[in-house]
């Protein structure tokens, strides 16, 4: 079995993350990583010695040793740092969101087609056992017909406050940061919205402190959504049908999240067993992409490009209802 060789883009808390969960994918090793920050760079490697040090992200994409490279890089950053991993014939896992906008998305999905390249959003929820069990007890119909997804997302940050939170310019505000959870949950079960509704209260810097989006489906079937910066919020999530109720239980978009089933009544709780693998979730999605890779393949089956495209552009309708702007829009 070939050992796919990795690369990570930046040397943040979720890039910490990524690294600490590849030692937990057999088929994978960690050998490079790249900063704009000596410092930055080489405090990484202290705590996941790599065989590569990079100090730009340059030299990471020119590295011929590397297969493949996760961008770990603040949301604004995605596009432009994708596109250099592309042009160095890099394969790339991308975290989400994937894009700004669906124009920068579309880009990106185009390069990497024109090289025959491997990319991916990084929707690692997709991956993850109790997630892979509650599109089971759909499909198998313990539900019923779908008729109403209810999720909320929500914490204070604490200080110091990351800059990326709350700044236009960084893509900050909580629908692309936590609510493109909500989003991605809802849209599994009931697919593209027919009508979408958001309201959002503006943060001093304009992006949305707090959003409420509302889908509405030509069956009848709601979807409310709900994500903020204000309160600290359960952030669990229900699907509700005409047989039965899965609530995905906090923090729904993780590995630790519970699936409770109410088959009969609403106070009658089945808990659904699901195997669980030590780490904090990411080995899931790493195991995925390193099949691909040996596969030849340049588009998952899991995460495909219409996938990546529908969630964009749906984000981007919940921005223009709700007047979230981005210096990255224009253009």
């Amino acid at each position: 079995m070939k050992i796919i060789r990795w690369g990570i883009l930046g040397t943040g808390r979720i890039a910490r993350k990524f690294a600490s969960d590849l030692q937990l994918a057999e088929d994978a090793i960690l050998i490079a990583v790249g900063s704009r920050s000596q410092q930055s760079a080489d405090e990484f490697n202290k705590e996941f010695p790599v065989q590569y040090c990079h100090y730009s992200y340059l030299a990471l994409a020119q590295n011929p040793e590397v297969d493949v490279i996760y961008i770990a890089t603040p949301h604004n950053l995605h596009y432009q740092n994708t596109l250099l991993c592309l042009q160095h014939n890099k394969s790339v896992l991308c975290e989400k969101p994937f894009a700004i906008n669906s124009r920068q998305a579309i880009e990106m999905i185009n390069i990497a087609k024109e090289k025959k390249l491997f990319l991916m959003e990084a929707l690692w929820t997709k991956f993850h056992p109790h997630y892979i069990k509650m599109q089971e007890m759909i499909r198998q119909g313990l539900l019923g017909e779908i008729k109403a997804v209810l999720v909320n997302f929500g914490f204070r940050p604490t200080p110091p406050v990351p800059a990326r939170l709350f700044d236009p310019a960084l893509g900050g505000g909580t629908v692309m940061d936590i609510g493109i959870y909500n989003v991605f949950i809802a849209m599994s079960v009931l697919g593209k919205p027919d009508y979408i509704d958001a309201i959002m209260t503006p943060a001093s810097t304009g992006v949305d402190e707090q959003c409420a989006i509302l889908f509405r489906y030509k069956n009848g079937a709601l979807a409310q959504l709900f994500s903020t910066f204000s309160s600290n919020l359960a952030t669990e999530a229900d699907i509700c049908g005409t047989e039965g109720r899965i609530r995905l239980t906090s923090r729904f978009y993780e590995p630790s999240s519970t699936i409770e089933f109410y088959k009969e009544k609403a106070d009658k709780k089945q808990i659904i067993p699901v195997t669980k693998e030590p780490g904090f979730g990411y080995q899931y999605e790493t195991r995925h992409v390193n099949d691909c890779l040996r596969q030849g393949l340049t588009e998952s089956n899991m995460v495909s490009f219409a996938d990546t495209l529908l969630l964009i552009e749906t984000l981007d309708k919940i921005r223009k209802a709700a007047g979230i702007h981005y210096p990255d829009d224009v253009g």
